[in-house]
């Protein structure tokens, strides 16, 4: 990336003039959310960034969260019971005790997550991403079909 922008500046500096370049947070903020409320049930917040976000207890359930990413976000107790987090990115993010239930999870990227005590009957993990250590544990719990998609929590993680 830091070539690409050199490539494109080399030839305004050679030439006298001037140049500016958007840096990343200033690219991130054009798809950031800024107004955050604790009840967002029900809003579509495809794609949106939360990134160190604290969620902490915020009402997001039956919102749409498709391609949003969440990294190092706080949900711990947040309400997501019938979101739709499909292709989310969640890394280093916390959904402790956090309510999933019937959330559809499908091929999210949830690596170095933490789910401890989140409720997740009836979500849906289909080709998700996640450590091996919170899969087990998930799967200790796992139990319910989701209403959405029809398909087993159970089956969704891969569980023996």
């Amino acid at each position: 990336m830091l070539r690409a922008a050199l490539v494109l500046l080399l030839p305004l500096v050679l030439w006298g003039q001037s140049a500016q370049a958007i840096t990343a947070p200033e690219l991130r903020s054009q798809r950031s959310l800024q107004d955050l409320q604790p009840d967002m049930h029900g809003r579509n917040l495809q794609q949106q960034e939360f990134l160190k976000a604290n969620l902490e207890g915020f009402d997001l359930s039956e919102t749409d969260l498709r391609g949003a990413v969440f990294n190092t976000a706080n949900l711990q107790g947040a309400n997501l019971s019938g979101a739709d987090l499909e292709d989310a990115v969640a890394f280093a993010s916390r959904f402790d005790n956090a309510d999933l239930s019937n959330a559809v999870l499908r091929n999210a990227m949830l690596m170095n997550s933490k789910f401890t005590g989140a409720e997740i009957a009836g979500a849906d993990f289909t080709d998700a991403v996640l450590d091996l250590p919170q899969q087990k544990a998930l799967c200790s719990r796992a139990s319910g079909t989701n209403a959405r998609t029809g398909v087993v929590t159970r089956d969704s993680l891969n569980c023996r």
